[in-house]
């Protein structure tokens, strides 16, 4: 199984270095995604007025959904590929790439078409506002054009991170981050000889960023000779196997529906939080926008320890799936706990960044950040086992845990005592739910079945590849 420049087994050499050096590429990834939104929200809210921004913002919720409906379905392809990679199954790493890239290709034309057609009636039906329907509707249309190169490119990237290489998908978003931002204000101003299309140049900035980028990521593999790459007379791969195709659903669709759980659950808690009126609920979307970015290495801990759990699953190395664990969790402590700390240390000057320093909205949130903010150590420590178990194919479990934490304990807390405490409630919510979170978390990791759980029939795992004596695997022809 020829290896490309960047891609690496994950079941040899030094677990915690080769953790960290797989993750930071992840986290940069989730950075610039991030940055990317927030600079694309401030040329249309700043220069094309409130209208646009609403229309932009109603017109991203659908764009949230859209990609997390793809998330489940692109971590299942992860999961199997990294498996594959450790059993040292070529064939059958192939056969997942091309099943998944045609279900995610068919999937992506079927949903632009719809999205396309449907765009105005999905629109009305979330509620947008008049002023903002029109822009709405124009923005969106042109990132329903762009749907199919995001869903490839998104699944390109995840596979990629299955094989172990988290640093090209990195690059090649640095890439497509660098043009949206850069096209973004030619576009909707017109410069030069570029027309000007307002908020429609927004998105037009996205399509041309991410068909560019996944362009250049085609050919970089080719011209890189990467293994997964397929040629003449390997098209036969993009055939459907029905096995894969059920394993990519049936344990796909879990991960997703996380997502709608964790999404219902927040829309629940700002309907509680805007009851308390103008001042809280910019505290809280102000608080908000730090816990973004606290989350972020413990998403990006939980990402590379499912990668690198899954390769060794593949490759029954159970005695590093144990110590990926604990190094996982050690990693969430020590950049989690330093992000808690400079919030703690800085949190009015942080919370100054969003939020007029002489306003009583700015108290607010730093009250509500005491209470909240050192939760997020519990959330990073849950995420990091439920990266774990995912790798094994046990990816109902964690979506039973996050409905009973976020349905079952958060959301109810703070109704029951919404009287009683006031906002109060709310805010504590936040801690007890992910406590409960871990403490499921633990439990199943320590007494659950999820070393026994199955992907899919991987095949027979090859012969382990001899080291090179430099701490990375000689990945032989043999292996072909």
């Amino acid at each position: 199984m020829p290896s490309s420049s960047h891609s690496q087994r994950l079941t040899e050499g030094p677990i915690a270095r080769t953790l960290a050096l797989f993750a930071l590429p992840i986290l940069g990834s989730s950075v610039l995604q991030s940055l990317n939104a927030s600079v694309n929200a401030i040329w249309i809210g700043h220069y094309l007025g409130e209208a646009a921004l609403t229309a932009s913002s109603n017109a991203n919720l659908v764009l949230f959904f859209l990609l997390g409906v793809m998330f489940g379905i692109g971590m299942a392809n992860t999961i199997l590929v990294g498996q594959a990679i450790g059993a040292r199954n070529a064939d059958h790493t192939r056969r997942v790439v091309g099943t998944s890239l045609g279900f995610f290709a068919v999937l992506s034309v079927v949903m632009m078409g719809a999205g396309f057609w449907l765009t105005p009636h999905i629109l009305a039906a979330m509620g947008t506002p008049t002023d903002a329907q029109p822009l709405a509707v124009a923005y969106l249309r042109i990132i329903f054009i762009a749907l199919p190169s995001m869903y490839v490119y998104s699944f390109l990237g995840m596979t990629l991170r299955g094989t172990g290489d988290s640093r090209t998908p990195f690059l090649f978003m640095l890439l497509s981050v660098a043009l949206d931002i850069g096209l973004n204000p030619l576009l909707i101003f017109g410069v030069g000889p570029l027309p000007k299309l307002g908020i429609a140049g927004s998105a037009t900035a996205t399509l041309i960023a991410q068909n560019t980028a996944l362009l250049a990521l085609i050919i970089h593999l080719y011209r890189r000779k990467h293994f997964l790459c397929l040629h003449r007379g390997q098209w036969h791969y993009l055939k459907p196997d029905p096995a894969i195709l059920r394993a990519l659903v049936g344990k796909g669709l879990p991960m997703g529906l996380q997502m709608v759980v964790i999404s219902s659950s927040a829309l629940v808690m700002i309907s509680l939080v805007n009851a308390y009126g103008s001042q809280v609920t910019a505290a809280y979307g102000a608080a908000s926008q730090l816990w973004t970015y606290i989350q972020m290495p413990a998403l990006a801990i939980g990402g590379a320890v499912s990668s690198m759990a899954a390769q060794n699953v593949g490759a029954q190395r159970w005695d590093r799936v144990g110590r990926i664990t604990a190094i996982g969790l050690g990693y969430n402590v020590l950049l989690t706990g330093a992000l808690v700390a400079v919030v703690y240390l800085f949190n009015r000057g942080a919370l100054g960044v969003f939020l007029p320093g002489d306003g009583q909205a700015i108290a607010i949130a730093q009250h509500l950040n005491a209470i909240v903010v050192w939760s997020f150590l519990f959330f990073g420590a849950s995420f990091v086992l439920f990266g774990v178990v995912r790798a094994t194919g046990a990816v109902v479990p964690p979506l039973i845990i996050l409905a009973i934490a976020l349905w079952l304990v958060r959301v109810p807390f703070a109704l029951a005592l919404n009287d009683t405490l006031g906002a109060d409630a709310i805010w504590w919510s936040f801690p007890l739910g992910s406590l409960v979170s871990l403490l499921l978390a633990v439990a199943y990791y320590r007494f659950g079945r999820w070393r026994q759980a199955r992907m899919g029939d991987m095949g027979a795992p090859r012969a382990q590849a001899p080291t090179t004596g430099a701490g990375a695997p000689a990945i032989s022809a043999a292996a072909e």
